[in-house]
Parts: C-alpha cells; sequence; structure tokens
C-alpha cells in the first residue's frame, strides 16, 4: 500500500510539476501562446485539452494490447482525434461564445505533442488506472500553465482579471502583453521565476537530508 502511495504521488508531482509539459518540455506552445490573452481562455483551452488528454489516455491504456506495433501511432492520433472531435463539436454547441474565440486552437489538439507523448510514453505501457492519474496531472500542470501566462497577460496588459479591474480603473492598457511578443516575454519572465523556486526547494531538500544524516550519526556516535 505505501509503495503504491508512493507510487501514485510520484506520478503526479511528475506530471503536474517536475517535469510539467510547459515549464519543463516546452511542448504545446502553439495554444499556451495563442490564447492565454485572458484567464477565462486559458481555462477553457486547458479544459478541453485535458478532457480529450483523459479520455484518449484511458482508451490508449484499455487497448493498447490490441493495437498492432506498427501502427500505435497512427491508432493513437486516430483516438485522440476521435475525441477532439467530441469536445470541438460540443463546445460548438453548449459554449458557442467560446468556441469562435478559441477558433482552430480546439482542432489543433490533435497534434498536441504533450497529448501524443502521454499517450506513447506512458498510457502504451502503464494500467488504465495510473493512465487516468498521469492524464489528471498533465492535463492539469498544463492547464495550471495556460492560466498563469493568461493572468499575467490580462493583468498587466489590461490591469484586471476576469474583469475586475485590479490595477485600477486609470491603468493604462499595455498592448505589448496581449500581443504575440507579449507572451513570450511573460513565459520567459515565469519560465525565470520556477527556476528560482525549483532551485530553493533543491537546496531545502539538500539541507533536510544533510539534518537527517547527522541526527542518524548522533545516536551512533553515543553508543559508541
Amino acid at each position: 500500500m505505501a509503495e503504491r502511495e508512493s507510487a501514485s504521488r510520484h506520478i503526479l508531482a511528475d506530471g503536474f510539476w517536475n517535469n510539467n509539459v510547459i515549464f519543463t518540455q516546452l511542448l504545446g506552445m502553439c495554444p499556451l501562446l495563442g490564447v492565454t490573452t485572458s484567464v477565462e481562455n486559458a481555462f477553457w483551452m486547458g479544459a478541453a485539452t485535458l478532457l480529450v488528454l483523459i479520455c484518449s489516455n484511458l482508451v490508449v491504456s484499455l487497448v493498447r494490447s490490441m493495437i498492432p506495433a506498427a501502427v500505435r501511432i497512427p491508432a493513437y492520433i486516430t483516438i485522440i482525434a476521435a475525441f477532439v472531435t467530441l469536445v470541438d463539436m460540443a463546445m460548438n454547441a453548449w459554449l458557442h461564445d467560446m468556441y469562435l474565440v478559441l477558433g482552430l486552437f480546439i482542432p489543433l489538439i490533435v497534434v498536441n505533442c504533450a497529448i501524443l507523448g502521454r499517450a506513447e510514453a506512458f498510457a502504451s505501457k502503464n494500467s488504465a488506472g495510473d493512465s487516468l492519474l498521469d492524464a489528471l496531472a498533465v492535463g492539469s500542470g498544463f492547464t495550471f500553465a495556460l492560466l498563469l501566462l493568461g493572468g499575467v497577460r490580462e493583468l498587466f496588459g489590461r490591469g484586471e482579471l476576469l474583469g475586475y479591474p485590479l490595477l485600477g480603473n486609470d491603468y493604462p492598457d499595455v498592448l505589448m502583453f496581449i500581443l504575440p511578443p507579449g507572451a513570450f516575454i511573460s513565459l520567459g519572465l515565469i519560465l525565470a521565476a520556477i527556476n528560482i523556486i525549483n532551485q530553493r526547494l533543491e537546496n531545502y531538500r539538500k539541507q533536510q537530508a544533510e539534518r537527517a544524516a547527522q541526527q542518524a550519526q548522533i545516536p551512533a556516535v553515543e553508543a559508541g
């Protein structure tokens, strides 16, 4: 049981943070830079990607033994495309305004390297439960990255979040953050902050390990 819990925590931490598809692998950059002009756009793009990732990972894991190795990539793409089509049609029917905003970025989920990569690298080699957990972690990490970048661009570009002016009504719109160059600048700043956080976490873990080693040596010295 303890080993299972440890493995589950590793899958969650790896997918959401340690090996985040945006912050670490820099995959899925097209929707990241194209739709993150606001938090709302980022949320729905992330939600659509998360849903496709969960469904495709689960199905690939369940049918992996029935797919010949020679055609596994076309088969994975077909599975992903089927779920992307369902999500695209559902958004067109029930979230039509957002569907018009996101435009071609919804069908382009089919060629998102993050989704195909998880199908090939994880779902095709692991159980349905682990594949579902991996999809939740990776999809949530991807959505978090979209929301973070969308929040930065909306806040500094318009001085507001979700329509609420946080920097005052007199804040001048900074068009640079809304345009593509602002997306690259914002992403660069976020990646720098992420690297600083990771470095500090690594230093903290080393300090904790050193303290644990020192505390383990004290009883041995006293016994001697």
